[in-house]
């Protein structure tokens, strides 16, 4: 059972935090039904990810990518943010400087309101072209069987996504790495904080003198580490902490 006093103890350090970054895993979306990334049934249950999301099987066989892209999307088409999303888009609002930068592909915490998003393995609802490397906003790139999407370049388009193998956008890590060792409070929420270079960012925080704050249901390597634990999931503990931190703002007139 996590103490009410946790609730207050972190309020207290996000009100009076000039610069608060967030980190967001897996663990957030799944909250909201997002199939995980080794889901899979009927034919994809015969391929690996990492047969699927890499640049070589694009290049062999960029249509059975594009199919595989498309299925995933029809999956996570139906999909909605949670009350995590929706109170991380709160607490946006109701801080000042806040960054949060995320794992996931989703877009999930765009569609919950939140605005200033670092998206360090990109965006599943975009693509780009592989040549030029031009994107495409969400709805203007078409797939289907037999027609490979190009770009006026003629190069073929992808999703705009980070593949196994592929380097993170550098302008994202490198942004991300510099709030991360900024900020006073950094929240390291629904990630195993174990993949990197994603997993340096809350101990780069750390080591600058930061609050470090981990809201996960189970232990991580990151939780000795940190300075308060919140043993449970985001879309339960945000909305309370975001509730704490409308009471101490109000207090406070």
């Amino acid at each position: 059972m996590q103490a009410i006093d946790d609730f207050r103890k972190l309020a207290e350090s996000l009100v009076g935090a000039g610069r608060v970054c967030v980190l967001t895993g897996a663990g957030v979306s799944k909250e909201s039904g997002v199939p995980t990334f080794r889901e899979a049934d009927g034919l994809w249950s015969r391929f690996r990810p990492e047969e699927l999301a890499n640049v070589e099987a694009f290049i062999s066989n960029p249509e059975r990518v594009w199919e595989w892209y498309s299925w995933r999307r029809e999956l996570m088409a139906g999909v909605q943010p949670n009350p995590g999303h929706y109170a991380l888009a709160e607490l946006e609002e109701l801080l000042g400087h806040f960054v949060l930068i995320t794992q996931n592909v989703d877009n999930l915490h765009q569609n919950a309101g939140s605005r200033d998003v670092i998206e360090l393995h990109g965006n599943i609802q975009r693509n780009r072209c592989h040549s030029c490397h031009r994107f495409y906003p969400e709805g203007t790139v078409k797939f289907a069987k037999g027609e490979l999407p190009r770009c006026e370049c003629g190069g073929l388009i992808r999703p705009d996504v980070v593949w196994f193998g592929e380097m993170l956008p550098p302008e994202a890590i490198d942004r991300a790495s510099r709030e991360a060792q900024r900020c006073d409070v950094f929240l390291s929420i629904g990630t195993s904080a174990v993949v990197y270079p994603a997993a340096a960012l809350p101990h780069q925080a750390k080591a600058a003198g930061a609050r470090l704050v981990e809201i996960n249901p189970a232990p991580t390597e990151l939780s000795p580490l940190a300075d308060l634990v919140f043993r449970m999931p985001s879309g339960e503990a945000m909305p309370r902490i975001v509730e704490e931190v409308k009471a101490l703002l109000e207090e406070r007139g």
